[in-house]
């Protein structure tokens, strides 16, 4: 029996679409039998006679498909894995998207490569590491360089970092050096906060964000019909004079625009402490900098300050929403009495912070969410802007459909408009930005990117200038920094301030609840999951009536027609609006949101419980009564929902 007809009868042992087997089969029998993945054959044989049914049908089943950010997922052998394969022809797509999107330009093509610290190593011993294995090793520097290859031979000119530099480039700063040199497109080799195996490309507009539908499945399209990969050796590649090494002009540009957001005079010598933390990532080459730069001095965590991608000094995951990874640097913050730490994610666009309670810092220190940031930092930039009477007379705040009701009811009582509502993922704020610059609004918000205040995501992401498309951990930092010296300086810690808006403005407590469902099994769960729910949506949640249900799939509702298959995915949103109900006099309200995650294998649901703001007539402990009820209610729901959705698939 061939090693195919092996593979066949494997499959039946598997519940899975028969149409995912056949196609799996079919990329098989490439891989096994064509010449340019010779290479990879050794590992492919092993794993059809060591019977690894379920890796060998989710490697192969379908081609890694464009999410949120891009193509991100596991590096391994087959098109439904990250290799050079898999991200070349997707390069070999992007050039002919570029040819089709710019088919009259008078420059050369051009695009901005970069890259993060990830270096592939069978963390998960997926493979026989006694077989030769073409991707172990494999980092995302040679991925770049591979893809550099390929644009050469295409006629496309790249910009990318000297082969032989210690840098990197964050992901804002891949945003900004686009727009700075005038590039048509970009490329960003990274899994940002995944785990050390995972590896990704996101491809970047000519804006310095990403493709938005139908802009996006034009590119998918053109990868889809990609048949040939043309590529030049690395070494041809740099004498053809269309590979151009980055300088430190543009890095300089970049660290000179974040400072260019600080909104108070700078720290006095000693007068505020900050520990800060990369987590083994590149965060030390832009925000690190910005904050040295205006004047902070930051206290660095030494055993996390060198590029790894492997995180070996991270507990957990190398990711600033998830408060354990904070853990090192906390022990830092308590032996020097800091203030204030500040973290990074791996590619640097995500920032992450806790704060002492006490004044002078150390002691205990708070977590402070993603959500959370964004309030803060909206608050206070909105608040100084007015102080300082530089607010724009049309001030505009971007937040996504999962970030808090906090930060919205924040942009209104400063009069400011608000761009809500908008799909998760930041290139859908980058799309805002892009509207008010070119038309003047963004359905009914009105005005241009000099009115652009702040863009906000639930997942500890931040944009505080038109001039960059993507979030960016590096002015965020700044602007945090400042924020907490500037309690400070009035006698009030940052958990303080934090309580002071939510009295102001209402106690909300916003949850993710992640519904894990790896592999092919899990993709199928995961359908059947939402379908369920979206086709016979539950009347009530945790004792609660779902007052409004919102598809926002349905091509009759506020997104309209479908623009194709990557809207279709993005748009995979139910959202359920549920009865406002009382608490000791006092009212609540809540929603709960379901979306696949577009990079990872799990569904998230977005748990969220919010009060009315304090009134004089209530006493400290009706308050605290009143926010114990907010949260107990936001564990609850999340609890039962997840409960809810998984018995939908027999879980």
């Amino acid at each position: 029996m061939s090693r195919l007809e092996l593979v066949r009868q494997g499959f039946t042992t598997i519940e899975a679409d028969t149409a995912f087997k056949e196609r799996a089969l079919s990329y098989l029998s490439n891989w096994l039998t064509h010449d340019d993945f010779l290479a990879y054959r050794p590992q492919i044989e092993w794993l059809i006679d060591s019977a690894k049914w379920s890796v060998l049908l989710d490697s192969f089943y379908q081609v890694l498909p464009f999410g949120t950010g891009g193509r991100r997922g596991a590096v391994g052998i087959g098109p439904n894995r990250m290799n050079l394969w898999t991200l070349t022809a997707s390069v070999q797509g992007h050039c002919a998207f570029l040819r089709e999107r710019f088919p009259n330009a008078k420059s050369p093509l051009q695009v901005v490569l970069a890259y993060d610290v990830r270096q592939f190593e069978d963390k998960r011993g997926v493979y026989n590491k006694d077989l030769p294995n073409p991707i172990l090793h494999l980092s995302s520097k040679d991925f770049v360089h591979a893809a550099t290859c390929v644009y050469a031979a295409n006629g496309v000119e790249s910009h990318i970092l000297p082969a032989d530099s210690k840098r990197f480039l964050s992901t804002p700063e891949l945003s900004f050096a686009i727009r700075h040199l005038n590039a048509h497109g970009g490329l960003n080799v990274t899994a940002s906060h995944n785990p050390p195996d995972d590896n990704g490309g996101k491809f970047y507009d000519e804006r310095g964000g990403q493709s938005v539908p139908p802009d996006d499945q034009i590119m998918s399209d053109l990868v889809d019909k990609v048949t040939v990969i043309h590529s030049l050796p690395w070494a041809d590649a740099v004498r053809t004079g269309k590979i151009h090494w980055l300088t430190d002009e543009t890095h300089q540009g970049y660290i000179d625009l974040c400072r260019k957001q600080s909104m108070i005079p700078p720290p006095k010598f000693d007068e505020f402490r900050i520990v800060f933390t990369p987590l083994h990532g590149v965060g030390g080459m832009g925000a690190m900098e910005v904050l040295e730069a205006q004047g902070f001095r930051p206290i660095p965590v030494e055993e996390q300050m060198q590029p790894d991608g492997q995180f070996p000094n991270v507990t957990q995951s190398p990711n600033p929403e998830v408060p354990v990874s904070l853990d090192r640097a906390e022990k830092v913050a308590k032996s020097v009495q800091a203030n204030l730490l500040l973290a990074t994610d791996p590619d640097a666009d995500r920032i992450g912070a806790m704060a002492s309670y006490e004044l002078n810092g150390g002691g205990e220190y708070r977590y402070i969410t993603g959500n959370e940031i964004g309030a803060l930092l909206t608050h206070y930039k909105l608040s100084q802007l007015t102080a300082q009477r530089r607010l724009p007379k049309s001030p505009i705040v971007v937040k996504t459909e999962v970030t808090s009701t906090l930060t919205g009811r924040i942009a209104r009582h400063f009069n400011a408009q608000l761009a809500d509502g908008l799909l998760v993922g930041f290139k859908y704020i980058a799309e805002v930005l892009w509207q008010l610059e070119s038309t003047g609004q963004f359905e009914d918000v009105r005005g241009t990117p000099a009115d652009f205040i702040i863009g906000v995501e639930e997942s500890h992401g931040i944009l505080l200038t038109d001039a960059m498309r993507d979030k960016d951990a590096a002015a965020a930092a700044l602007l945090l920094a400042e924020m907490a010296l500037d309690q400070k300086r009035h006698g009030r810690t940052v958990p303080q301030y934090l309580e002071s808006l939510w009295k102001q403005f209402g106690y909300f407590r916003n949850d993710g609840v992640n519904i894990i469902m790896p592999g092919i099994e899990g993709k199928v769960h995961m359908t059947k999951m939402l379908d369920a729910l979206r086709t016979n949506p539950p009347t009530e949640i945790s004792g609660l009536s779902v007052v409004k249900f919102e598809d926002l799939r349905d091509e009759n509702g506020r997104m309209g027609p479908l623009k194709g298959g990557t809207d279709a995915a993005s748009r995979n949103f139910l959202i359920f609006r549920l009865a406002d109900f009382v608490h000791d006099g006092h009212t609540l309200s809540a929603r709960v949101v379901l979306r696949p995650s577009g990079t990872e294998p799990k569904a998230k649901a977005y748990i969220e419980v919010g009060s009315a703001p304090y009134t004089s007539s209530m006493s400290a402990e009706k308050w605290k009564s009143v926010c114990e009820a907010v949260d107990a209610k936001c564990k609850q729901l999340g609890q039962e929902f997840v409960k809810l959705a998984m018995s939908t698939v027999g879980l």
